[in-house]
């Protein structure tokens, strides 16, 4: 009982690791590395990541510089840059690619917080669908007799304080992304 306990709380931790790398991608006005995670750059004909192409560095705040390993890869990882929707146009002098990270408008800033509770929401839909998959599970068992009554009341109050402490993990990590969306 145990093991299907911890299975569906690894199944709800990974709803909420998924929600983390989906937060980790939207960029708050600062160059953060990760917004380039979902880019791929056609490197002899293989969708290949940026970070597996190039060097990536953070001189500045709102600077992000992509040295290639290959200067032939330039033109590859700009183009790349420029099919996303990171929003952002990639400088090209020859060398290196350079990305300058606008300073987001107010507008922009409630559309991304916005972003950010929808992902949210949906993540909290995901964890509760595993509760109730769990619970479906637990009814079943009791059916067929292989737990009794006070376990199955025992299970469904564990499942329900397991939703309970995800749903605010995934509340707190909302609450955390919104406000370094909306931080000018």
């Amino acid at each position: 009982m145990q093991e299907q306990l911890k299975m569906y709380e690894d199944k709800m931790n990974k709803s909420l690791e998924v929600l983390l790398g989906e937060f980790s991608t939207i960029r708050a006005g600062r160059a953060n590395p990760h917004v380039l995670d979902k880019i791929r750059v056609d490197y002899y004909g293989t969708p290949t990541p940026i970070q597996q192409v190039g060097n990536i560095s953070i001189p500045e705040a709102r600077m992000m510089v992509i040295q290639p390993w290959e200067k032939s890869l330039l033109k590859s990882i700009e183009k790349a840059i420029n099919m996303s929707d990171i929003g952002i146009h990639p400088t090209n002098d020859g060398n290196v690619i350079r990305l300058a990270f606008p300073e987001l408008t107010e507008e922009r800033r409630k559309d991304l917080a916005k972003e950010v509770k929808k992902k949210g929401e949906g993540a909290k839909v995901a964890v509760r669908n595993i509760r109730r998959d769990a619970n479906e599970t637990f009814k079943k068992m009791e059916k067929a007799s292989e737990m009794s009554e006070d376990d199955l009341k025992l299970n469904v109050e564990k499942i329900q304080k397991l939703t309970d402490k995800m749903i605010e993990k995934i509340d707190a990590a909302v609450e955390t992304k919104t406000k370094e969306i909306m931080t000018v």
